[in-house]
């Protein structure tokens, strides 16, 4: 068996600077690029996920809610959706898209260009295991974390290099991800944007 690392949302957007900016993004962008240099052989594949808004309906808010509906963000086509620049993405395999019609927060619910989805992929290349990067900590890394466990995989988030949008959510998101067996090591970056 084999493990993966699940690199979540790193996009311009969700950075400093971006429409739906978390605090410490670009640094997290940068962390994982770092990681990845120093510790090639770590995993065995790496992915990645990306929100890929067309039309994902109430998903978007004027004004937004900042609970169920967000400022527009990651719309296919705009350099919003694209990954920060500070991610090296050269040890990416597979990129899966999700959100294009309706809000979802889990790569487990996204797709590759073939309709592949997250599950099936790490299934087929023998992955057990899986650590799990990016952004936002106690929004689509907790999904993402929750889905790899609840999907069998024995799933780690690694916190250091994930941001937070706020401490009252990232406690909410720590203890759900406690509670579904999910490990954590480290600090999640939480820090104005």
């Amino acid at each position: 068996m084999s493990n993966a690392l699940i690199v979540v949302d790193v996009q311009n957007d969700f950075c400093e600077g971006g429409s739906l900016a978390v605090g410490g993004g670009a640094g997290v962008a940068a962390g994982i690029t770092r990681l990845l240099a120093a510790e090639p052989g770590r995993w065995d594949h790496v992915v990645a996920t990306k929100d890929y808004h067309v039309d994902p309906g109430a998903h978007f808010g004027d004004p937004p809610d900042f609970v169920d509906s967000w400022p527009r963000h990651c719309v296919v086509g705009t350099p919003g959706s694209e990954f920060h620049p500070e991610l090296a993405t050269d040890r990416i395999e597979a990129i899966f898209h999700k959100g294009e019609h309706a809000a979802a927060y889990s790569g487990f619910e996204g797709h590759a260009d073939d309709g592949e989805c997250l599950a099936d992929w790490l299934r087929r290349h023998g992955v057990d295991r899986v650590d799990v990067v990016g952004i936002a900590t106690d929004h689509c890394v907790r999904a993402t974390a929750l889905d790899a466990a609840r999907e069998g995989f024995a799933t780690t988030v690694l916190l250091d290099l994930t941001a937070a949008v706020a401490p009252d959510t990232t406690d909410v998101a720590l203890r759900a991800m406690e509670g579904a067996g999910v490990a954590m090591r480290g600090t999640p970056v939480i820090r104005a944007a």
